[in-house]
């Protein structure tokens, strides 16, 4: 437990961090999903826009610290794959 003003302080700025990162982190999984979900029933045009619009949620997501810059441009890449092989 915080027993002084800049513990106590670190403290609430943590959890109101640890919120705000899992709200991302939930927003780009289901993000993913829609995209993975297009690419499994063979939809080329819905899965191109949603990827197009995943793309920048998880850079932004990567930015601000919801995930490592790695495993979004991971991410990036095996979605962008997947939806490039349906052509």
């Amino acid at each position: 437990m915080a027993t002084h003003k800049s513990a106590e302080k670190r403290a609430r700025q943590n959890e109101k961090r640890n919120i705000r990162n899992a709200s991302l982190r939930s927003s780009i999984k289901t993000g993913m999903k829609t995209v993975l979900t297009a690419v499994e029933g063979k939809e080329k045009e819905g899965a191109v826009a949603s990827l197009h619009r995943m793309i920048p949620a998880i850079a932004r997501a990567a930015a601000k610290g919801a995930f490592h810059k790695k495993t979004a441009s991971r991410r990036i890449a095996r979605l962008t794959k997947k939806v490039n092989a349906l052509a």
